[in-house]
């Protein structure tokens, strides 16, 4: 935070914020620039919300013309529009925790129709609250923005968008999300496939009638992955998964909620809300105090098959409390797990294969599935472990692997984001001297609260839903104290910031998380380009 100014100084500085074109710019209309919106007009902001899209919604919107996929001819010759609608994609959280808490009359009013809603009702509920709170006269859609600059002489920021057009504004709110950059595999001959090929995120209007009675393949077991196999099992001729690291995954166990049950969850919602403010990550599913080694073995067995038959996160975040901190009790949950999925998979071999190795269950962020380890039950399903048999090129026809040479009327790239980084390189910030954020991120991303960055002035980041509310209360607070403070400037001070980063860091070095290095890190053969 800088200090205030003296008097003259205050003087030319109000003359000139009565020139800028807005208080607060917000890149983003997803969840969280929609609820920025909707908070900095509450208190009297001038404000504008800037959408590369054509509507809001975020990750559960997002329409991309043909020409600004920037991926080979091959891997969009099926796209006039392409969408992140890929099939399974739903909430692994449920649908009554990752929702607005501010407005009564939005609870009362909006009915969830499944416990982990699917991407169009997901859609369907940030459309009705851009609706109910009347965001769309101050919303641009269409509007990519390529630069954003920090004016020293104005305490004020410059965004130019693709157009060319200018904005100013004194403060910027970044909510573009931290995966919405896909990545390709770096393997030789990617764009040499004459098939039909799309990125998961990238998921064409057409796409399922492309891949009907088709022969498929798909590169990637991560938790994109787990959602779409579980589904295009059901239609595809064949499918051939390509695995470099298999992940450990448990039943979402999905089911719907009937009207007598959203009275009721209604009734409950004060519960849920402070269920998620106590727990970890913002889940309604608490830990369980006792440690693994407080039971017997036969009790904590029964309370393990308990959990594994409950929906949502409960295996994970309502277990026991030192699954995640015990190397120990983190393995005898993780052979726990193991035995269930060798009892799901027919195949000794493919079961062994499906099971991780290099991490323990819940190091990771657990993917939820309803009928995955059942697909390698179909006799039209192939599992390649790229580790024993990897690929060497894909081309033409398909893809050639050591062992064995594939053809394919489509490859699907479950292969994930450029994340948090990606989305942030698309714009070229410049902070005080003209900083790029990408040099200031250079050695790692470090943030102060993951809302401001050392050097980049009345700039703040937003990311999660479930941390919002908590984060506007604090912007707010920081713009009430300028405004009777006569403070310019909000930015991180280095030290402080690079305090709680190492505070941070260290607490991640605990033995079950820091077990599994894959943060901020290259996997080795896998090394991807930005799609």
């Amino acid at each position: 935070m800088v200090g205030p100014l003296n008097g003259s100084e205050t003087e030319r500085l109000a003359k000139l914020d009565a020139s800028l074109d807005y208080d607060v710019l917000i890149i983003g209309a997803g969840q969280s620039g929609m609820y920025s919106l909707h908070r900095m007009r509450q208190i009297g902001l001038k404000v504008r919300l800037l959408e590369a899209g054509s509507g809001e919604g975020g990750t559960w919107f997002w329409y991309v013309r043909f020409e600004e996929l920037h991926l080979p001819y091959c891997l969009c010759c099926l796209l006039i529009l392409s969408r992140n609608t890929y099939p399974g994609a739903r909430f692994d959280s449920e649908s009554y925790s990752y929702i607005f808490s501010f407005d009564q009359s939005l609870l009362d009013e909006w009915k969830w129709t499944e416990h982990f809603a699917g991407q169009n009702e997901t859609l369907a509920y940030c459309q009705y609250f851009a609706k109910k709170f009347g965001l769309h006269e101050d919303m641009q859609f269409d509007t990519r923005v390529s630069s954003a600059h920090w004016r020293e002489d104005s305490s004020s920021w410059l965004l130019t968008d693709e157009s060319g057009k200018t904005y100013t504004s004194r403060f910027i709110i970044s909510a573009m999300g931290i995966l919405n950059q896909p990545t390709l595999p770096n393997i030789l001959g990617v764009n040499d496939f004459k098939g039909d090929g799309f990125h998961t995120s990238r998921w064409p209007k057409n796409g399922e009638d492309a891949i009907k009675g088709k022969r498929v393949g798909i590169i990637g077991t991560g938790a994109t992955a787990i959602q779409t196999i579980q589904e295009i099992k059901k239609t595809v001729g064949s499918l051939t998964v390509f695995q470099r690291t298999p992940n450990w995954t448990a039943p979402l166990r999905n089911t719907k909620i009937s009207s007598e049950d959203m009275e009721e969850i209604r009734k409950n919602y004060p519960t849920i809300f402070k269920k998620c403010l106590e727990s970890y990550s913002c889940f309604i599913h608490k830990a369980d105090t006792r440690s693994v080694f407080d039971v017997e073995e036969e009790e904590r067995e029964r309370h393990w098959e308990e959990l594994y038959s409950q929906p949502g996160f409960s295996k994970w975040l309502g277990n026991f409390w030192d699954i995640n901190t015990n190397k120990a009790a983190n393995e005898l949950f993780s052979k726990f797990i193991a035995n269930k999925i060798r009892q799901r998979v027919n195949d000794p071999i493919v079961a062994e294969k499906l099971i991780p190795k290099n991490h323990g269950f819940g190091t990771r962020r657990v993917p939820l599935e309803g009928g995955y380890y059942e697909a390698y039950n179909q006799p039209n399903v192939t599992l390649v472990d790229i580790n024993e048999n990897p690929i060497e090129c894909i081309h033409e026809k398909g893809i050639k692997t050591k062992e064995q040479d594939f053809e394919f009327d489509v490859i699907i790239y479950a292969t994930g984001f450029d994340a948090v980084t990606g989305s942030f390189s698309k714009v070229d910030f410049r902070g005080i001297g003209g900083k790029t954020l990408t040099d200031e991120w250079a050695n790692g991303i470090q943030t102060y609260l993951g809302l401001t960055n050392h050097g980049f002035p009345n700039m703040f980041s937003e990311f999660n839903v479930m941390m919002l509310q908590c984060e506007e209360t604090w912007l707010i607070s920081s713009s009430d104290h300028g405004s009777t403070s006569n403070v310019r400037q909000y930015s991180s001070i280095d030290r402080v910031r690079r305090g709680m980063g190492s505070g941070l860091y260290q607490v991640y070095r605990r033995p079950q998380h820091h077990s599994h290095r894959s943060n901020g890190r290259r996997q080795k053969g896998m090394d991807k380009t930005r799609a």
